[in-house]
């Protein structure tokens, strides 16, 4: 979103949440929505986490991101790590920061 505007053509079937707090606007989408997937950007905050975690034991599956190059600097971010602790992964990805698109590493959790 831009100024109120989509700024991408996402599909039908997608919906776009916009001035919204990320943890409010996934358990309203949870509540009243019945997604399938839930995709949100820079995850940073105990009420972020809290919020995908009810997602996700909805039966939700769920696309998050949040900065980190590689798993031992994501372990020692306090708030990604709850989410490690809490098992929320299947699999986390590491984008290369210099080439939009390209995948480093993939690690099973």
């Amino acid at each position: 979103m831009y100024k109120g505007n989509l700024e991408n053509d996402l599909g039908i079937r997608t919906d776009v949440l916009n001035n919204v707090k990320k943890n409010i606007g996934i358990e309203m989408l949870v509540r009243s929505m019945t997604p399938k997937a839930i995709v949100s950007d820079e995850i940073g905050n105990i009420e972020d986490i809290n919020a995908i975690n009810y997602a996700l034991c909805s039966g939700v599956k769920g696309i998050f991101t949040a900065h980190g190059s590689c798993i031992e600097k994501l372990k020692s971010n306090p708030i990604f790590n709850k989410m490690l602790e809490l098992n929320l992964f299947e699999k986390i990805i590491f984008l290369d920061g210099n080439e939009k698109g390209k995948i480093l590493n993939i690690v099973d959790y």
